[in-house]
């Protein structure tokens, strides 16, 4: 199995599912610019890539950096009523880090925010880093965004991996120069996932576990 010293996790969609608090921020934030609410789908689809992204996918260029702030506001007031951790999630990452693994989240969600539902679902402890919107001038697929967090954490790209859910974790490890392993539990079926170029699929992050660094699966 490969000797990863350093494990860097996407977030949503990927150790966390914020699906419900998303949504919900757009349902909050669409009508009030005058647009409809969109469907769950709709949002799974559009994000991803950054919150502006992901808003550009519903209102004009010039209104998204107003409905942006909108929906900021709206998910800080929300952020903890949702999420959950998706199967495997917290085992992987306390058995990484309890084997002296470096482990970090390297999400586009604003770090602030990131860390607020890290520590409230007891991921925090386990980790090394989080490093998100907001916290330095890059994000990802951004190669500089990568090199950032493997240089707060000491880290080697040589031994390090990224695990992700869609083709913008992808673009990201491809640009860092890491391998890329990928869970179907975020936005983007195995077929679309191996399409963009995955290392390898997994169902969860159990299964990922046990292939990927031999954990022992419940």
């Amino acid at each position: 199995m490969p000797a990863f010293r350093t494990v860097l996790f996407d977030l949503d969609g990927t150790l966390v599912d914020a699906f419900t608090t998303i949504h919900r921020a757009y349902c909050h934030t669409l009508p009030l610019f005058g647009y409809p609410a969109p469907t769950a789908e709709q949002v799974r689809r559009a994000v991803g890539g950054g919150l502006e992204n992901a808003m550009g996918r519903f209102v004009p260029p010039e209104l998204v950096a107003a409905a942006c702030r909108e929906h900021v506001a709206f998910t800080e007031k929300i952020q903890l009523e949702d999420p959950t951790v998706y199967a495997g999630s917290r085992e992987l990452v306390a058995a990484l880090h309890a084997r002296g693994v470096k482990t970090a989240v390297l999400t586009n969600k604003i770090g602030e925010h990131a860390r607020a539902v890290l520590a409230h679902l007891g991921l925090a402890p386990h980790l090394d880093l989080v490093l998100g919107a907001r916290d330095c001038t890059w994000r990802k697929p951004a190669a500089e965004f990568t090199a950032e967090a493997l240089r707060r954490l000491g880290a080697d790209a040589a031994t390090a991996c990224l695990i992700g859910d869609s083709p913008f974790d992808l673009a990201t490890a491809r640009n860092a120069g890491l391998p890329c392993y990928c869970v179907t539990t975020g936005t983007h079926s195995a077929d679309e996932l191996r399409a963009a170029g995955a290392e390898e699929v997994f169902a969860d992050l159990r299964i990922l576990g046990a292939s990927v660094f031999g954990m022992q699966s419940a």
